[in-house]
């Protein structure tokens, strides 16, 4: 059986904005796998962990754990984990000639719907900016699309004359967007944590006539606020909306609060972060006993893409994957082989094994970023 012979991080400047992190891992036979592990300003992190756990894969079988590979609140650990665990399994599915998925799990569709996140590649900011944007995508093909309104928006200044503007223009964004894409398009508005019950609830109750598919992470995600959730699902689902979240959580012990209390109606694990590949098929599995929706959080780069793709099309209550429209060209240019396009709607599974491509080292090399100096871990 083939052995891992390296194990190394690589990060790539995109836009002024966007960093992404990636993991390589390569075996004794010279087959190279890829994860990755972005997260958002936090590269040297994300590099230091890797040096750290990477010599205890030096000299092991290319084999992925079917365990949980993260657990715990570092984000940083659980994400440099999380692309070593890809990089394995694309490493054990390209050794037995194999997809990804097909290693993974049994197939339920070999081509998986997605929905445009614009928010990145969004760079006029006015209602105007956000409806162009969106409807550059819907004319693509996209059947749904996302955004991310409200900028610079505190729960803790909505009391404000400031705090209320920021907040009523992330409104006018999404009233925007939605004459933009006309009524047929679901359309879906990311909070990002931003607000708190009672604006949340008001959001739900200016944009009822936008008819959204799903109003995702209103409130930070705690013990504290599983309750508001519960109380804020019911408002929405009142007026035929669904609550989503739950999408920077590792390990389904993270998850199962929410899932238990009933908090969401969409959870969005992350192959980032979710605690592995087959840990999230397990959190996905427990959703679906619960008829609760999971729909993969999937707004970077061009590997966690394609280890999604591979993921969603396993799991039996997908509606849709994330994809992260328009931010930049390297989204396609980096891979070393031509992957199905993503831009009109819908992904086909990649052909041949594992992932079914890697990263382009020479366009890589061009791109790359030294990380910021981190501390290294204890």
């Amino acid at each position: 059986m083939a052995r891992i012979v390296s194990v190394d991080a690589h990060s790539a400047r995109i836009t002024q904005r966007t960093v992404w992190t990636f993991v390589r891992a390569r075996d004794d036979e010279g087959r190279v796998g890829w994860g990755e592990a972005t997260l958002q300003d936090r590269a040297g992190e994300l590099h230091a962990h890797v040096a750290r756990h990477a010599s205890s894969w030096i000299g092991e079988p290319a084999l992925p754990s079917r365990d949980a590979v993260a657990t715990g609140d570092d984000m940083a650990e659980a994400a440099a984990l999380c692309a070593i665990d890809q990089a394995v399994w694309d490493l054990a599915a390209q050794a037995q000639g194999v997809l990804l998925a097909a290693a993974l799990g049994t197939l339920r569709t070999s081509s998986v719907a997605l929905y445009a996140n614009v928010n990145r590649g969004t760079l006029d900011r006015s209602p105007a900016g956000f409806a162009s944007r969106a409807r550059e995508a819907a004319d693509r093909g996209f059947r749904a699309i996302k955004v991310a309104p409200f900028d610079d928006v505190r729960a803790e200044d909505l009391g404000s004359d400031a705090g209320r503007r920021k907040f009523d223009l992330g409104l006018e964004r999404v009233l925007a967007v939605r004459e933009a894409i006309g009524p047929a398009r679901d359309l879906m508005v990311d909070c990002h944590w931003r607000l708190d019950e009672r604006a949340a609830g008001e959001a739900l109750a200016r944009l009822e006539p936008v008819r959204l598919y799903w109003l995702e992470c209103p409130l930070p995600e705690t013990s504290t606020t599983i309750d508001a959730l519960k109380r804020l699902r019911a408002r929405a689902n009142a007026i035929g909306v669904r609550l989503a979240g739950c999408e920077s959580m590792t390990a389904l012990a993270a998850f199962a609060p929410f899932l238990d209390a009933g908090a969401y109606d969409a959870i969005m694990p992350d192959v980032k972060y979710a605690g592995g590949l087959a840990e999230m098929l397990r959190i996905g599995d427990e959703a679906r006993r619960r008829g609760v929706l999971c729909s993969p959080h999937n707004p970077t780069g061009p590997i966690a893409h394609l280890a999604s793709v591979h993921v969603a099309a396993i799991l039996d209550s997908c509606p849709f994957l994330e994809f992260q429209y328009g931010e930049s060209a390297h989204f396609l240019d980096l891979c070393d082989r031509a992957i199905p396009d993503p831009n009109g709607g819908a992904s086909a599974l990649p052909g041949g094994a594992g992932l079914g491509a890697g990263l382009d080292l020479a366009k890589l090399a061009a791109l790359t970023v030294d990380p910021l100096p981190a501390r290294s871990p204890a």
